[in-house]
């Protein structure tokens, strides 16, 4: 272990450009990763291991085939026979098998053999070189390639990889499990477990929770956090039956000022739907205006649709509502949310997320998100990882299935009269990880390796 005064205070935080998951979880890092000049995005010194200047043509080609190639697939799922077919084929290889019973995973799978082969003719190891002739600092990765091309290019500092489901495929771990210096950082006892099947040494996975946007949260005292939840509750619980059955809870948790009979009928109920990286599911997002169309005309809800950085669902957001008559009217609480980056996206969506009282999302990395005291409807899964996301979700009491989003406008009402969306909210406050962001910075800069495990969280 480095002495205390050789624990760096900075990080190389290193993600790539494929849908939002794997950047979402390192934007909250973005304050300790160490600017490289030329390797780092303008303004939050994070590294694109597929996207840095002066990357080898052959390595872009590598990662846009792949990249490509998910996206296409993702958007094609929709499609009659043909589109479950081909996605099926693609989730197959990518599968994570059943946990039960506990046996030796730890074969790799032909994915990873397939990536070794890449990473043992060159893929990564000039974006490694580079690393290598600076400052050896920390290596952070939120994805398993990027661990892997520092630890076969013999990245010469410590290095880090944060898992972004809440279960994982063979995939995220390299070829001798064993042997391998890759410290995990993980979101919950399940992945650790996985990990522990896969062959990786225990003393390799620190349990840390997903790293949630600090901004949500508000350091150790959790003011942001308490404050946008405490309003929320109100929002979700019209007639104070949750405040009511559990104030004894909300008043350890949150303060008393929040428990009280008191509806606040000048906010509208926010609802922020929130489409993949792929764009996929956003007629979805067009059936909920629809079904809300007389609420949010009304001024009883108020609509968040997230485009995040496509300009195609920007687009089509904007004509849908125009048809709907939704659009330029002061009185027509529905907005687009869009930026030209994901990292503005991610800005500009958290700042959402505080005065969000419902977050309508597939399973994604945004699952983590039940941890800000946000309830959450479940759209329908894309892929065997959003199964698990599913299944953890639901576990926590924060998360719940949609109905026919057709019908939005009845079940809708129906969840928020009874005071159910309100007790989600706080189950999710109280059973999901929400210092991830905190923990990691604590095992990888300050040495606190044994002290990190939040497992009455988790």
């Amino acid at each position: 272990m480095p002495s205390q005064k050789q624990i760096p205070k900075k990080a190389y935080i290193v993600t790539v450009d494929m849908g939002y998951g794997h950047q979402r979880a390192v934007y909250p890092l973005h304050d300790i990763a160490a600017d490289v000049e030329g390797l780092s995005m303008n303004g939050y010194g994070i590294i694109n291991a597929n996207k840095y200047g002066g990357i080898p043509k052959s390595d872009q080609r590598r990662w846009e085939g792949g990249r490509s190639i998910y996206e296409t697939i993702s958007r094609m799922k929709h499609l009659p026979i043909v589109g479950n077919w081909i996605f099926g084929i693609m989730d197959y290889v990518q599968r994570i098998e059943p946990f039960y019973p506990a046996r030796d995973l730890s074969k790799p799978t032909v994915q990873v053999r397939q990536i070794y082969s890449m990473i043992r003719h060159g893929w990564g190891k000039h974006l490694i070189d580079v690393l290598n002739s600076r400052e050896h600092l920390p290596f952070i990765s939120s994805f398993f390639t990027t661990a892997f091309f520092a630890e076969e290019h013999n990245y010469k500092g410590e290095i880090y990889c944060i898992c972004t489901d809440t279960d994982i495929s063979r995939a995220w771990v390299p070829l001798e499990p064993a042997k391998s210096r890759i410290n995990y950082l993980v979101p919950n006892r399940r992945v650790k477990e996985r990990l522990g099947l896969y062959g990786i040494r225990p003393e390799k996975i620190f349990v840390t929770g997903f790293p949630l946007p600090k901004e949500n949260i508000g350091g150790s005292t959790l003011k942001v956090l308490k404050q946008s939840l405490g309003h929320r509750i109100t929002h979700l619980d019209p007639h104070g039956i949750y405040r009511h059955k559990y104030k004894n809870t909300i008043h350890e948790f949150l303060g008393t000022q929040f428990d009280s009979d008191v509806y606040d009928k000048n906010h509208p109920l926010t609802i922020t739907f929130a489409v993949g990286g792929a764009g996929a599911q956003r007629e979805l997002g067009a059936t909920i205006a629809e079904s809300l169309h007389e609420h949010i005309t009304k001024g009883h809800v108020h609509l968040n649709l997230v485009a995040g950085i496509r300009n195609d669902v920007y687009r089509y957001y904007q004509a849908i509502l125009k048809d709907m008559d939704l659009s330029n009217k002061g009185d027509a609480h529905v907005s687009i949310l869009f930026a030209e980056t994901k990292f503005d996206y991610f800005k500009k969506f958290n700042t959402v997320l505080n005065e969000t009282d419902v977050l309508w999302t597939k399973p994604s990395e945004l699952s983590f998100y039940a941890g800000l005291g946000l309830p959450i409807i479940m759209a329908p899964t894309i892929g065997s990882q959003e199964d698990f996301n599913r299944q953890w979700l639901a576990s926590t009491g924060a998360g719940v299935l949609q109905e026919d989003p057709k019908y939005t406008g009845e079940w809708l009402f129906d969840w928020l009269e009874s005071g159910w969306l309100a007790q989600a909210a706080m189950e999710g406050f109280l059973n999901a990880p929400r210092n991830g962001a905190y923990h990691i910075e604590d095992v990888v800069l300050k040495n606190k390796r044994s002290e990190i495990e939040d497992m009455h969280l988790l």
